[in-house]
């Protein structure tokens, strides 16, 4: 009898020890408690937000990990240098009259895409907002835009006027845009295609591919919701930014020079200036 109460004890007693052994159970990051289900942490494979769900395969945080490619770091974006694509730096003259970049542009074939980096707040939605803005502007143009389920989620599809141009029986021409866009880890990136890619199904998956390879470069500087990223350039390209805009204000010198001069009497103005800078082919 009693040598029956001494197994159950010492059973109770080993299975007690097994117990403890296990809450106390040591891994590569330390003490585990199973008893509390705390675990090490594993990499998450859902979105963190409901919106990232559209760019499963791109474009990218900077935090995560693209798929390795050859890429041109502009500061706020890091650009698929992908062969048979030029890029272009878009720029503007700001209230001080000095150059400042808003934008750049891919531009494959017949098609070219605009891209810009925006910041976002933590929660998304930002993008659902821009798309309003833009239906309003499109509208405002006297052109018309709809929404589509597009690859990376709700997109707005446009024909815009071309100003100038109307067909022989006088009906205005248009160009057909889709203003593309994701919400990102407190970052948007906007996309404007234009040319076949906007209209040609076999084009247009191979210019949303360029489109998901970007990664966007947050950074952890404040940043107001809705403003443009700083988009920077390497030093060559500035110097040939440089070079171009002198080169254009010659011309302008020139011709303005040469207006008295001209052949048929009638004074030529400057050219207008391009809203472009260099171009880089990879």
């Amino acid at each position: 009898m009693f040598g029956r109460r001494r197994k159950k004890r010492d059973k109770e007693t080993e299975r007690a020890t097994e117990t403890e052994a296990r809450s106390q159970r040591q891994g590569a990051a330390g003490a585990v408690s199973f008893e509390n289900e705390i675990e090490p942490e594993r990499a998450s494979q859902q979105p963190a937000k409901d919106a990232d769900q559209y760019r499963l395969t791109g474009p990218w945080d900077s935090t995560e990990d693209a798929p390795e490619a050859e890429r041109m770091d502009l500061g706020s974006m890091l650009l698929p240098m992908e062969q048979g694509t030029e890029i272009q730096v878009n720029v503007a003259q700001d209230k001080q009259n000095k150059q400042k970049i808003i934008g750049v542009t891919l531009v494959r074939g017949k098609t070219a895409l605009q891209v810009q980096p925006f910041a976002a707040p933590k929660s998304s939605g930002l993008w659902d907002e821009m798309r309003e803005e833009l239906r309003e502007q499109v509208t405002q143009q006297g052109g018309k835009a709809e929404d589509h389920d597009g690859t990376f989620g709700p997109e707005l599809q446009a024909v815009i006027p071309i100003k100038g141009k109307k067909t022989e029986d006088g009906r205005q021409l248009g160009q057909r845009v889709r203003f593309i866009g994701v919400d990102g880890p407190r970052w948007v990136l906007r996309g404007v295609i234009r040319g076949e890619g906007a209209s040609k199904p076999e084009v247009m998956s191979e210019i949303e591919q360029v489109f998901a390879n970007i990664v966007v470069v947050r950074g952890d500087q404040p940043v107001p919701p809705n403003e443009l990223l700083q988009i920077t350039v390497p030093k060559k390209i500035q110097e040939q930014m440089a070079a171009a805009a002198q080169q254009r204000a010659a011309q302008q010198a020139a011709q303005t020079g040469n207006a008295g001069r001209s052949p048929n009497g009638s004074a030529s103005g400057p050219p207008s200036g391009s809203a472009d800078g260099p171009t880089t082919g990879s």
